[in-house]
């Protein structure tokens, strides 16, 4: 079966032209005549018309007198050197009057002509400039057909808009009184396929004077197929001239409306009889067209320029707020109804780690996680835009109502920071003109059947409705998710600097207060031991009856002791930083079991059951391994000691390449809500006041874990606390 597709129809060179059109076609390097229209016999006498070819039209100085003698085609060698453009004069051939036109296309240059026609509708003025006082879309559009009317003079005249997938919508209308209305109608993509959208921007005025009368074969001596791309009078395809048929129409003319270059839309013409609109008025109504696409492209350059000011502005303001807080994560919180506002979304989520803070009209947390999990497997680049996402994810992702349009935008995939806005469903009604499924239909073709997708035979209004999308994000949509991003990162950059220059200063002051805390902790022993022994002697020199004197001074000794250790901790805090280190393998039960018995004598737990494990060897400093299991041990043992069974149990395992020592005890626990200061210097919880210690130890240990390549961890709860240290395997 020979099937052809609406956009795979080569409807370039169908071989034909329109009757109302004459054709000669001349080879560009000979001259000589190559291909002419069938009907040239009924404008030119001469009986055997096949003596042309080879000839050039010189050679026929009788037959083409006013011909060779037009201006632009005395000098037709400079006309014809650039392609696709046309020159017009005007000849009489016998006592009618005709248009005459020259321009090339490839290797063949075309001489074409049609009768000059008189246009009893014509009543414009040259006032050319009234589009550009109308300031506002759609009278821009209505004053156009308003214009064209007066030249054309059509039953049925609209402009005609194409969307991003190629279907049309009619977005203003001017028709006479028999003809129903289809302005808001929508056309489906193949009403006018991709190769007719391309024609239309290259020939951008197209006719056809009476789809009932019989085209013109084109006669050649070529063995190929003639490019009729700039021919006024190209012959229509069999698919769009029933179409025409179908839409009670006899005669059509479409102007192209071109934005920016691009083929915006249409101004599609449609009459009940067959009616021929003269060369000169279809040039003139090329013209008004484009002075309505120029008007329009001004009218929209304004308006986008009034919203880029203004969203300039709303960034400034934004930026301005995001500098107030230290980082991304609170000013994305703090801004997050701004956020929401700015790319016109009903929601918002801000993602940053484990975190979702919401705002607006969103799904649920679950479904959040399971559009980031998607996003992060199937989309790459930084801004990902879809307005049917419910309708394509709906069942896969669990997807409700809130969720039909997303945009997602990747601030930093490394640390799980991204924006997500939410565009709830919304119920689209699209009315078409005629149903817009496609039918096969067998036409005949230079005796040769094909299958072609045939042209709707009703144009009724048919209601498409549409579930699972949003409303569509426009281009100043897109424009505002890339102003956050702009933000996001100008701030996050300014932040960088700030913070670091900030880093900077700390690791100065922390050197100062390291070097300060050393030297105040090594030389105030002395006088610390010299108050001391003072204390014992005069504690010593009292006599028995004193025993409130004595009370106080070992008193004061208790003190001394516990600055004393205070000041050893501080030290040892220093060293734990500064001091030179040895990574070796150790084997820490040796020393384990000897601070647990240690332990046990200080904080007087004899009491406390001790179970010790496996202790694999780990690789650490020797001195530094000490002081780890010497702050942790001590304190399982301490916070265990009140308990009437006291417990504690330690035991190191493998885990691949690092080995992991846990140290549980059943004592006191650790509150949830003060996790979050667990190894911070002087910090004691609420539930540890009564129990001897000033809050270093922990700090030392987690400043040494960090040091030799390791970590510290715990889990705690009312019943007791495990603590894990994490050594690499030697």
């Amino acid at each position: 079966m020979n099937f052809v597709e609406c956009h795979e129809e080569p409807i370039h060179i169908p071989g034909y032209i329109q009757s109302f059109g004459y054709l000669i076609g001349i080879d560009a390097d000979s001259f000589s005549i190559t291909f002419f229209s069938e009907n040239i016999k009924d404008i030119f006498k001469l009986e055997n018309f096949e003596l042309l070819f080879g000839k050039k039209i010189t050679d026929f100085p009788d037959l083409f007198q006013n011909i060779i003698e037009s201006d632009i085609f005395t000098s037709i060698r400079t006309h014809t050197e650039r392609e696709n453009t046309t020159y017009f004069d005007k000849i009489f051939i016998g006592e009618k009057q005709y248009h005459f036109s020259i321009f090339r296309t490839g290797k063949n240059i075309f001489l074409e002509f049609e009768e000059v026609l008189q246009n009893p509708y014509k009543r414009i003025n040259n006032k050319y400039d009234n589009f550009y006082i109308i300031d506002n879309e759609q009278e821009i559009w209505e004053q156009l057909l308003s214009t064209l009317s007066k030249i054309v003079n059509y039953d049925r005249m609209m402009v005609y808009k194409f969307m991003m997938d190629g279907s049309g919508k009619v977005i203003a209308e001017k028709t006479n009184d028999n003809f129903e209305s289809y302005i808001g109608l929508h056309y489906p993509e193949s009403d006018i396929p991709r190769q007719a959208r391309k024609l239309y921007l290259k020939k951008r005025k197209r006719i056809f004077s009476d789809v009932y009368s019989p085209p013109i074969r084109i006669i050649s001596n070529k063995n190929e197929n003639i490019d009729l791309t700039f021919a006024a009078s190209r012959a229509m395809s069999p698919i769009h001239g029933q179409y025409i048929k179908n839409s009670g129409a006899a005669s059509s003319f479409s102007v192209s409306i071109i934005i920016e270059d691009h083929l915006w839309g249409l101004v599609t013409c449609q009459n009940s009889e067959a009616k021929h609109i003269d060369l000169e008025d279809r040039v003139q109504a090329g013209i008004f067209t484009a002075l309505a696409s120029n008007a329009y492209s001004s009218f929209k350059s304004k308006k986008e320029l009034d919203y880029r000011l203004g969203l300039n502005e709303k960034s400034a303001q934004l930026k301005s707020e995001f500098l107030k807080y230290n980082t991304l994560f609170e000013s994305l919180v703090e801004n997050k109804s701004e956020i929401k506002d700015l790319p016109e979304a009903d929601g918002l989520a801000i993602i940053s780690d484990e975190n979702i803070v919401k705002e607006g009209i969103t799904p649920t947390d679950n479904i959040i996680e399971m559009i980031v999990k998607w996003a992060y497997t199937n989309t790459h680049e930084s801004i990902y835009v879809s307005r049917d996402f419910l309708k394509i994810h709906r069942d896969d992702l669990g997807l409700d109502e809130n969720t039909a349009g997303i945009i997602i935008y990747f601030i930093d995939r490394d640390k799980n920071e991204l924006l997500i806005w939410f565009r709830k469903e919304f119920d689209e009604h699209i009315k078409w003109a005629g149903n817009p499924e496609k039918m096969i239909k067998v036409f005949s073709q230079d005796g040769e059947e094909k299958h072609i997708v045939s042209p709707r035979t009703s144009f009724h209004v048919f209601t498409e409705n549409i579930k699972g999308s949003s409303k569509r994000w426009n281009s100043r949509n897109i424009s505002a998710v890339h102003a956050v991003r702009d933000v996001i990162l100008e701030t996050s950059h300014k932040q960088y600097k700030v913070i670091k220059q900030l880093n900077e200063e700390l690791k100065k002051v922390n050197e100062e207060l390291d070097s300060f805390s050393y030297t105040i902790s090594h030389d105030l022993g002395t006088p610390l031991t010299v108050m001391k022994l003072n204390a014992q002697m005069l504690l010593n020199s009292l006599t028995d009856g004193s025993e409130k004197s004595k009370g106080k001074i070992n008193s004061i000794i208790e003190e001394i002791d516990n600055m004393a250790e205070m000041m050893h901790d501080v030290l040892q805090l220093s060293r734990a930083k500064h001091s030179e280190i040895q990574l070796e393998r150790l084997q820490p039960g040796l020393t384990i079991h000897k601070i647990l018995e240690n332990a046990k004598i200080t904080f007087a737990s004899p009491a406390s059951e001790v179970i010790v494990k496996e202790c694999p060897d780990v690789l650490a400093d020797k001195t530094l391994l000490h002081q780890v299991f010497l702050n942790i041990i001590n304190n399982a043992v301490k916070y265990s000691s009140h308990k009437e069974e006291p417990k504690v149990e330690i035991e190191g395992t493998e885990d691949g390449d690092m080995i992991v020592y846990r140290i549980s005890d059943n004592g006191i626990g650790i509150p949830e809500e003060e996790k979050h200061k667990m190894f911070k210097i002087f910090n004691r919880m609420d539930n540890a006041k009564k129990f001897k210690g000033n809050g270093i130890g922990l700090s030392i240990v987690h400043r040494i874990m960090k040091r030799i390549g390791g970590n510290v961890d715990y889990k705690s709860n009312k019943d007791g606390t495990s603590f894990f240290l994490t050594f690499k395997k030697p």
